[in-house]
């Protein structure tokens, strides 16, 4: 880190903020939180079903209700990032999916666990599109984005091979 005529650093005098990597590495967990949970599911699935006493054919739903509300509401989370704010619907989207997933653990019937999966994925659309947004604004300098978006995409795309 070099320093400046009068002590701060040069990210701080171009304006940039000193702790963006950081705000990477939240980001980047974030998406890995949201791709996990699309495919960890999966290997609870059978405990689930006995636990639950669900039948074969509304098992599907436990996968359908996350992926049919995260797929359907995507671009709708992103609108609302762009108007409501995206740091802001960045951390409305984390917390919502976390309290999501707490109450899904703690589901004592199917349809509990159905509801929470689908509420899952609709913080998860919101989730998603506003850690992107904040990755592309958050890093301007076109070396800095690319490390950055590499980075988010390792742990993006790890994310189905971590939770199988």
């Amino acid at each position: 880190m070099s320093l400046g005529r009068t002590g701060e650093s040069r990210a701080a005098a171009e304006g940039r903020d000193p702790h963006r990597w950081w705000g990477l590495v939240v980001i980047a967990l974030a998406q890995l939180m949201v791709v996990l949970d699309a495919t960890i599911v999966n290997i609870a699935l059978p405990s689930a079903q006995r636990a639950l006493h669900m039948s074969d054919g509304n098992r599907q739903w436990v996968i359908t209700a996350y992926t049919l509300a995260f797929g359907g509401l995507l671009l709708l989370g992103g609108r609302v990032a762009d108007l409501m704010g995206r740091k802001r619907t960045f951390v409305v989207g984390l917390v919502g999916f976390a309290a999501a997933s707490a109450l899904g653990g703690a589901a004592t019937g199917s349809g509990m666990l159905f509801g929470a999966r689908a509420l899952q994925g609709v913080f998860a659309a919101v989730l998603a599109p506003s850690a992107l947004s904040l990755l592309t604004t958050t890093f301007t300098d076109p070396r800095e984005r690319g490390k950055a978006f590499g980075v988010y995409g390792a742990l993006a795309g790890s994310g189905s091979a971590i939770g199988l």
